[in-house]
């Protein structure tokens, strides 16, 4: 892990260095202008692409899509509680997370 790091400041270092040396040199601005603006044209052009580009073919939906869409946006209705059938099962309360039970109750059999 240490190699990674000792390698990426070296190259983060080594690009400082030449970046500086090249903005220092008076006939070599231009050579990093012209990849400067590249740079932010591309940049643009990803942030807010050309609407001829973003535009999406129109496909018209089958009959049954567009059935179930309508179906889905329709307001849903308020039916009556349905009523709850009544199975022979209980519940038993568990101990998991609780606190510590009543002292009336022993802990064992």
């Amino acid at each position: 892990m240490r190699r990674h790091a000792i390698i990426f400041w070296t190259a983060s270092t080594l690009a400082a260095v030449g970046l500086l040396v090249l903005l220092l040199e008076p006939g070599s601005r231009m050579s990093i202008l012209i990849p400067l603006i590249i740079v932010g044209v591309v940049y643009l052009l990803y942030k807010f692409p050309p609407r001829c580009l973003s535009k999406r073919p129109k496909v018209k939906p089958s009959k049954r899509t567009a059935a179930k869409m309508a179906a889905k946006n329709a307001p849903v209705r308020k039916s009556s509680p349905a009523k709850r059938k009544q199975y022979p099962f209980q519940v038993i309360d568990g101990q998991k997370g609780k606190s510590d039970p009543p002292d009336d109750v022993p802990k064992y059999h």
